[in-house]
């Protein structure tokens, strides 16, 4: 018999984490804040976690994995039953390749394997979640769920509105203003714009540039040769940009830094890769999406698609309950 997805002592050790959560962060400031703040939420990031964290022999009613799902949503229902916010936005990556970055440059994330088809059947149960927990979803065939959630932060800091990124991703980084937030939900903490550089050892402002210095690779970006993240995070901190340390590059020899004085020659061999690599790191935040600040802010569940929908993927009572609770809720 498949294993019920919301009982035994998988639930209770989610209950009691829950409750060990609460006693990390002020609740009273987070509740405060979120009527000022847009949660932007990078999906990708909370549905692979349940994917690769719960048992998959949660099944919906053609027999398909749904373990995903049922992780996705508990995630999206505790972090709306904590926070309440006015804004929630959830962004969803279409492809791992085939994307504009992929034109700039082929072998970028080249190297991640193809997703399974079970992870990319709940991946579409997940997006028809959001829309009946109402929630505005967003993906895009040719930009990333990081591109998607700058564009819609850009959106909301023209209104006024300051953004929590929730993410563990590092790229998204290099979004946060001051005032904005950085929070993987269900971790220990969250970084602040100064938070930010304290841990990195970089400005957000500056966070693109560093990575094309660096390179990534999880994305597979190739960064220059011998320069690690100490090292262009010294130079981040000696340049207000990549395009000024390139114009005055005879400045790096004169920095305290290991190898300093063949460090800029290795930099003027490396140039056009490094620029390139700026075009992969640096998120755009000029998508057309179609959706004003009003079409992002949180609506009350609809509980009857929302049952219909638990109903296919087999879903118990524990996650019907949590709807009725978001139900009770003031929307945005």
């Amino acid at each position: 018999m498949p294993r019920r997805p919301d009982s035994g002592a998988g639930a209770r050790r989610g209950s009691a984490k829950r409750a060990s959560e609460s006693s990390l962060y002020g609740t009273g400031e987070i509740l405060m804040a979120a009527q000022s703040r847009i949660f932007l939420i990078d999906a990708s990031v909370y549905v692979f976690r349940a994917y690769h964290s719960m048992l998959p022999d949660m099944r919906d009613r053609d027999g398909n994995p749904a373990h995903a799902v049922f992780g996705f949503a508990r995630f999206l229902g505790d972090l709306i039953e904590r926070v309440r916010p006015a804004y929630m936005a959830v962004a969803f990556d279409e492809r791992r390749t085939g994307s504009y970055r992929n034109r700039i440059y082929p072998p970028y994330k080249a190297n991640r394997e193809r997703a399974p088809a079970d992870l990319v059947l709940q991946l579409g149960h997940c997006r028809e979640l959001c829309r009946c927990l109402g929630l505005a979803a967003f993906v895009d065939p040719e930009y990333e769920a990081d591109d998607i959630i700058g564009t819609l932060a850009h959106l909301m800091r023209g209104q006024g509105v300051r953004s929590a990124f929730i993410t563990r991703d590092k790229d998204l980084a290099q979004l946060v203003r001051d005032g904005d937030l950085f929070w993987d939900f269900g971790a220990r903490g969250q970084f602040g714009y100064h938070d930010i550089e304290r841990h990195f050892g970089v400005r957000p402002e500056r966070f693109a540039d560093y990575l094309a210095l660096t390179g990534d690779e999880v994305d597979n970006i190739p960064g220059v040769p011998g320069i690690g993240h100490r090292t262009a995070a010294s130079l981040m901190k000696a340049f207000d940009s990549l395009d000024e340390m390139y114009a005055d590059l005879s400045r790096v020899a004169g920095l305290k830094l290991r190898g300093a004085g063949s460090l800029g020659v290795r930099l003027s061999a490396h140039r056009d890769s490094v620029f390139l690599a700026r075009q992969l790191t640096r998120i755009a935040c000029d998508l057309r999406l179609g959706v004003a600040a009003g079409g992002l802010r949180r609506r009350p569940p609809d509980l009857p698609a929302l049952s219909t929908l638990y109903d296919r993927l087999g879903f118990g009572p524990f996650l019907r309950r949590q709807g009725e609770r978001l139900a009770q809720l003031p929307a945005g």
